[in-house]
């Protein structure tokens, strides 16, 4: 099982505080003879409106050397969640969770202001200190 994200508690704790369930800690998926790990999966318990939603959560801390190198490594692994997500899990959605700080830097920039537009991710902002969701970016 690969290592947890520096940020993997923080994240869990924000979307329990959103009212969401967490459902797997790691989301297990098999494709092939493959073995892949998204950091979360969970389902919407409170919202009437949202009841029985799922989704899935890979978490990324950008704190790499490159942040360009850092979406590309998010954006390929986000790529490769989703696409094993559609056809084994069609009801639940596949988001990025990203902090604050990454967000303003990298998503705000060019290059993730071009992933946002295209409708290519989906984002959960979240504020590290505090713990909390920011934004979700659908």
């Amino acid at each position: 099982m690969p290592a947890r994200d520096i940020y993997h508690d923080i994240v869990k704790k924000a979307i329990i505080k959103e009212g969401w369930a967490i459902t797997h800690d790691p989301l297990h998926l098999r494709w092939g003879a493959t073995d892949v790990y998204v950091d979360l999966g969970a389902e919407q318990l409170l919202a009437a409106e949202k009841k029985g939603q799922k989704i899935a959560i890979e978490i990324k801390s950008f704190i790499g050397r490159s942040q360009v190198n850092d979406l590309e490594k998010a954006l390929g692994q986000y790529i490769l969640y989703r696409e094993i997500l559609m056809r084994q899990e069609s009801n639940r959605t596949l988001y990025l969770a990203i902090p604050e700080e990454a967000f303003l830097t990298a998503f705000e920039e060019s290059l993730g202001k071009l992933l946002l537009e295209s409708n290519l991710i989906k984002l959960i902002v979240f504020d590290r200190k505090e713990e909390v969701i920011l934004q979700w970016i659908r």
